[in-house]
């Protein structure tokens, strides 16, 4: 019982998400979560893009342009979920030299959409239920969300480029997975955004510099080699 009273005092000290999302971070902070977030929400946005012109194409009965905005909308899915991981993989190594983390909410089933992805999900509420540290939480829902972030992209690749290719058996269910997969990235990139900030209101001020450099160095291995112009647009 002891070990348990440790534990819940130790969490009642930490600020719920909420708390943390509704916090004011210091210009530093701030400056560095603004210049995550934006980047990784436009990376998101022309994954978007893309994916609504050719399903626009696609309605309009244009459909070889359909499939070559598809391929296109595939390329985008890479880059973002490059871009996501490299923010999951540095809030997860940095988080690792620090005692004090964060309190991290379970991932939902009905934040998605697609089955694979809702399976996970539910799985993962469970495991974090089950895990008494809150450490252990945190790490969890990061291990958990970039599994579902690489899952999801190597999917949405595969069925992008089945409809481009004009091999797919069933388009009209592919495209359908397409906006499935498409919804279920969003919601690991906001699931990642109020981690970043969650991350950031209990770093210590010495270690944002640190954590800014390791953040830059993953997202800079992300970036394929052709691919620089087209992250910069």
């Amino acid at each position: 019982m002891r070990v348990l009273d440790w534990l819940r005092a130790r969490a009642k000290k930490r600020r719920t998400v909420q708390q943390d999302w509704l916090a004011r971070l210091p210009e530093d902070k701030l400056h560095l979560f603004e210049l995550t977030a934006n980047d990784l929400e436009m990376h998101y946005v022309m994954l978007s893009v893309a994916l609504n012109e050719a399903l626009g194409m696609r309605s309009r009965g244009a459909l070889v342009r359909a499939r070559e905005e598809a391929a296109v909308s595939a390329d985008l899915a890479g880059l973002f979920a490059g871009r996501l991981l490299a923010a999951l993989r540095a809030l997860e190594e940095c988080g690792r030299h620090f005692v004090d983390l964060p309190l991290v909410t379970p991932l939902k089933m009905v934040h998605f959409r697609g089955a694979a992805a809702q399976f996970a999900a539910s799985w993962s509420h469970l495991f974090h239920h089950a895990l008494l540290s809150g450490r252990l939480r945190f790490f969890h829902k990061l291990g958990a969300l970039s599994r579902m972030v690489e899952d999801l992209v190597q999917q949405y690749r595969e069925t992008a480029e089945e409809i481009a290719s004009g091999v797919s058996t069933d388009p009209a269910h592919d495209w359908n997975l397409l906006d499935h997969f498409h919804y279920d990235l969003n919601t690991c990139l906001r699931e990642t955004i109020v981690l970043l900030k969650s991350f950031l209101c209990a770093l210590p001020a010495k270690e944002v510099h640190a954590f800014e450099v390791r953040l830059c160095e993953f997202t800079t291995q992300t970036v394929p080699s052709g691919q620089h112009s087209r992250a910069s647009m």
